[in-house]
């Protein structure tokens, strides 16, 4: 379950506190006016923050240290333009420009400067999602939350002090450069670096972006320049007439995107939405729309959505696929499959469309079909590509199949590929325990509530683990998480539940628990027995 609330009812470093305290794992995601951040925790310690739309300033870091040379670091970013999924600081390592070690100590920096910049919005929304993790492609590192507070404080402090000359970063100042020259005043290396750059048409954004500081860094000059009396200031770069750039389509995307990802649907819809106003028919805009519709359960509004954009020229294979995914939930299947046929004209060597092929062949019982739609789409993707979904459906038609072992090696592959796919480690558990492999599939159930402790079948298994061996109270305890997870998850769990507690004399409790497997289960003759025999006893 989220937690979400107030920057002016809790400060960033207090939630720090509490999340370092609980060693929680997952993102926090904090939201002010147009900036986005999160940080991601690992049992307490900061793993990983950045935040959206704000320059990756990794090159401007090395160079300011001296690291890597001004030339070296176009050079990286030329490369980048034909290898744009690779990251700057890679290209530098592979060039030899700087050791693997040196970047990692630069990149855990750039991420305490993240949290820093966090710590100064005073106003907001943050959001804590658990268990979700960085990108798989994100360095992370282990800091100690506690370690940054008093940095933090420091830096609030100043930072109050600056916004009363600063109060937006969207602000253009001009710079009285003959009272300057005048003054005769001794400047920093930060105001020394910023001063070319104050011409009455940058504003402090800009400003943070050219120069290479951070925005603490540029703040912390500029006051320093504006309580001498050298700056003026004209007013802001943005007002509401501003007309729609590239950047600013950009900006509201990326925000877009990152609620997305981190679960704030309503965010993003309303950044999507923006996108859609500037650049009226982007089609990823929409498609994006049409994903948060589908993710809300409004699939009407799904499906229109997504028709909408296959139906474009050149339509997204995506939006095809999700039509289909959308259509078969609304249990119109023969659209479904219209759709992915549709879908496969326009791309018929993406593996994503047979995927989905296979996925809906499998639920209208076909497993032979799934099975040969999932091996077609195997040849389309590289041996190390194949998504966590491709071996979770292919375990499970080899399981329908009756073939066990293949099941379990692929679905072995499949946690290797994906270790932290809670999911899989779940369906390994299932299979190794119809093999009769007990202990490795305890091994494997556990695994899964580890990655994923609301996977609510994952505790299910491990507690059918435990009851085969008589481990009643490890059982229960499991059972109870399960249901806490999914009240709904089935009529077996509460049976079991109900059993653990008729051993216990817990006899009113085990009559609900039985009456609850009756109501999921109506059919359940051991359910019926049971409670049949309480009453009878009572």
């Amino acid at each position: 379950m989220a937690i979400r609330g107030s920057l002016r009812e809790a400060s960033l470093p207090d939630v720090l506190q509490l999340l370092a305290m609980g060693k929680k794992t997952g993102c926090l995601s904090v939201s002010h006016r147009q900036q986005f951040g999160t940080i991601h925790f690992e049992h307490g310690r900061i793993a990983h923050a950045a935040i959206v739309n704000r320059r990756d300033r990794l090159g401007d870091i090395l160079v300011k240290h001296g690291l890597v040379s001004p030339a070296a670091l176009e050079a990286a970013i030329a490369e980048q333009t034909t290898h744009p999924q690779k990251r700057i600081g890679d290209l530098l390592v592979s060039a030899g420009y700087i050791r693997r070690e040196q970047l990692h100590e630069y990149l855990k920096h750039q991420i305490e400067e993240a949290v820093y910049f966090l710590f100064t919005w005073s106003q907001g929304t943050f959001t804590f999602e658990a268990d979700v993790r960085p990108d798989a492609q994100d360095v992370t590192v282990s800091i100690s939350p506690e370690s940054l507070l008093l940095e933090g404080a420091r830096r609030v402090d100043e930072w109050s002090l600056i916004e009363k000359k600063i109060p937006s970063l969207d602000i253009v100042f001009s710079l009285d450069r003959d009272h300057l020259a005048e003054s005769d005043v001794e400047v920093t290396p930060e105001q020394e670096t910023i001063i070319p750059l104050i011409d009455g048409r940058r504003d402090v954004t800009a400003i943070v972006e050219e120069s290479g500081l951070d925005e603490f860094e540029v703040g912390k000059a500029l006051f320093g320049l504006a309580t001498a009396g050298f700056l003026r200031r004209l007013g802001r770069s943005r007002g509401p007439d501003t007309v729609a750039t590239e950047s600013r389509v950009a900006e509201h995307r990326n925000l877009g995107v990152a609620f997305y990802r981190t679960g704030m649907f309503e965010e993003a819809q309303r950044e999507f939405k923006r996108v859609a106003d500037l650049r009226g028919g982007d089609v990823h805009a929409e498609f994006h729309l049409g994903l948060i519709a589908l993710r809300q359960g409004n699939l009407e509004d799904a499906i229109r959505t997504f028709r909408g954009c296959a139906t474009r020229p050149g339509g997204l294979s995506a939006a095809h696929v999700n039509l289909a995914c959308a259509l078969e939930r609304a249990g119109r299947i023969d659209e479904a499959r219209v759709a992915l046929v549709d879908a496969a004209a326009v791309r018929p060597r993406d593996p994503a469309v047979r995927l989905a092929q296979a996925v809906l062949t499998l639920r209208g019982g076909d497993s032979e079909a799934a099975a040969a739609h999932l091996e077609a789409c195997a040849t389309l993707w590289a041996t190390d590509q194949r998504p966590a979904v491709w071996y979770h459906y292919a375990g499970l038609v080899a399981a329908l199949r009756g073939d066990l072992d293949r099941a379990v090696m692929l679905l072995e592959d499949g946690v290797a590929a994906h270790p932290r796919a809670a999911v899989l480690h779940n369906n390994l558990a299932v299979v190794l325990e119809r093999r009769g492999r007990y202990d490795e599939a305890a091994l494997s159930a556990d695994r899964a509530t580890t990655e994923d402790p609301s996977l609510a079948p994952a505790h299910k298994n491990a507690g059918d683990l435990h009851y085969r061996a008589g481990r009643y109270e490890d059982a229960l305890e499991c059972y109870l998480r399960a249901v806490r997870s999914d009240g709904n998850l089935g009529g077996d769990v509460w049976l079991k539940l109900g059993n653990i507690r008729y051993r216990r004399r817990e006899r009113d409790e085990a009559v609900r628990c039985w009456e609850r497997s009756l109501t999921l289960a109506p059919d359940n003759p051991m359910a019926r027995n049971n409670l049949e025999m309480a009453k009878r006893l009572a």
